[in-house]
């Protein structure tokens, strides 16, 4: 649940001295329990007010960075169950395995794939977040020699092996990007808690299908000084993996309802663990896609997945986009005027808003097309057509006002606006407040192209 202000400012000094640049200690509260803005600017609290109320604000989860500087992800930090309650604020590291039993030239191609794909989607750069590195042959120097080769790689890394004399000569060579250590388990707790330690590395904490044993080697890990901790129940995919789904709740209803401190980290899937059963391709691309998908949306942090074919990576990548976007602030562009394509005085005149899912499939529409035309983006804060129809954002007197605003009518001799079919209601009341003649397209954009290649014929 998110800390209030109130509670918050019980704790503050209550001077007002706007030291923190804000008018009150009321104010400061307020920004802080909307974590926009940093504690430490309160500069009149006392050490232990300070740690009391760093203590109050952590997240139900702990944060952990993976990597360092440039190279690195922030994973955890979520504060409660559900997304609507309030949003999500690190998104599931997407991390893709490569294997020390590759040739150096197979691994270091492999490693050029991950750094390389990307998915445009609605403005935003879609990208894998790390590379794990399976120590596959069991053979300690070959997972040391693939792990200078990972060095200089531009993502943060994971080590995964359970074998702590691996773990330790690949350690040797990458411990100053502070990899994630995968993973200890009740065999090898203490060696890998040490190195851990030793390097200040993230360790992962491996217990298959078994709550109560990963709570005490979490205990274990946490009396021996370790902070930075990650859980992984285990990923069943042979039968379905329904008690992943449960354990992955399981935790997450521990840290964040019963705030029990063995299970406040975040929580690591394997859906790369499909291949071990399935064979072809495709089904163990759409097969691996759907776990993923699965187990982002009930709470994983990380995702080790083995597929990099693009129409696998899409849906996931998509799908944490979506999850990612806070609720409470709609995805949206800057209101104005755009250009496309080769213009004149001539050129056609559109309008649509700023919601950037709508925004952003006009104008590939648009260009797909090989339209050329103005295109006129009225700020509805975030709303699509429709939406800020009935919301009143899209009216009459905003519309005027974009057209005056933009300098549009220095550009064309026209005063013919076309506006999305989905207003065709508002036209009249455009008309009248803007003077402009109002023409109703077509109310999917991907006819828009074609609508205009047709208006131009018939001028």
């Amino acid at each position: 649940m998110q800390v209030t202000a109130m509670e918050i400012y019980r704790l503050l000094p209550k001077t007002n001295c706007e030291k923190c640049g804000e008018a009150s200690c009321m104010a400061f509260a307020t920004k802080l329990s909307d974590k926009e803005i940093d504690l430490e600017m309160c500069t009149d609290l006392e050490p232990k007010e300070m740690q009391e109320l760093a203590d109050l604000l952590a997240p139900a989860v702990r944060e952990i960075t993976i990597g360092t500087g440039n190279k690195s992800v922030v994973i955890g930090g979520d504060e409660v169950l559900y997304r609507y309650e309030l949003t999500y604020y690190n998104p599931t590291a997407l991390i893709i395995d490569v294997s020390d039993t590759m040739e150096e030239a197979e691994l270091k191609e492999r490693i050029n794939t991950i750094e390389n794909a990307e998915f445009e989607r609605i403005g935003e750069m879609l990208t894998l977040d790390a590379i794990a590195l399976r120590n596959a042959s069991g053979d300690v120097q070959k997972f040391k020699e693939a792990s200078l080769i990972l060095k200089e790689a531009s993502l943060p890394l994971v080590l995964c092996t359970m074998d702590p004399a691996a773990m330790k000569a690949a350690v040797e060579v990458v411990g100053d990007q502070r990899p994630l250590l995968y993973a200890a388990n009740e065999v090898n707790m203490e060696e890998m808690v040490d190195l851990a330690l030793e390097y200040d590395c993230p360790l992962t904490i491996f217990s298959p299908n078994d709550l109560g044993t990963m709570k005490t080697l979490s205990r274990t890990a946490q009396n021996k000084g370790l902070k930075d901790l990650v859980l992984d129940p285990g990923t069943y995919v042979a039968d379905g993996i329904g008690d992943s789904l449960d354990n992955f709740i399981m935790i997450r209803r521990l840290a964040v309802e019963e705030r029990d401190p063995d299970f406040r980290f975040p929580i690591l899937g394997m859906p790369a663990l499909t291949w071990l059963y399935e064979e072809d391709e495709v089904q163990g691309g759409i097969r691996e896609a759907t776990i993923a998908a699965t187990l982002m949306n009930n709470f994983a942090d990380i995702l080790i997945i083995h597929g990099t074919n693009i129409w696998e990576l899409i849906p996931v990548l998509t799908l944490r986009q979506s999850l990612y976007t806070d609720p409470r602030k709609p995805q949206a562009v800057d209101g104005g005027l755009y250009e496309l394509g080769d213009l004149d005085e001539d050129s056609p005149v559109l309008m649509t808003t700023n919601f950037a899912l709508t925004y952003y499939t006009v104008e590939g529409d648009l260009k797909s097309g090989n339209a050329n035309c103005y295109l006129l983006v009225l700020d509805t804060v975030g709303r699509a057509v429709d939406v800020s129809l009935a919301g009143g954002q899209l009216n009459g007197e905003s519309v005027t006002d974009l057209i005056k605003e933009s300098g549009i009518e220095d550009k064309v001799k026209t005063r013919t606006l076309i506006i999305p079919g989905l207003a065709a209601p508002m036209s009249g009341e455009i008309e009248d407040e803007s003077g402009w003649e109002v023409m109703v397209g077509p109310r999917d954009s991907s006819a828009v192209a074609d609508f205009l290649i047709d208006l131009k014929d018939n001028s």
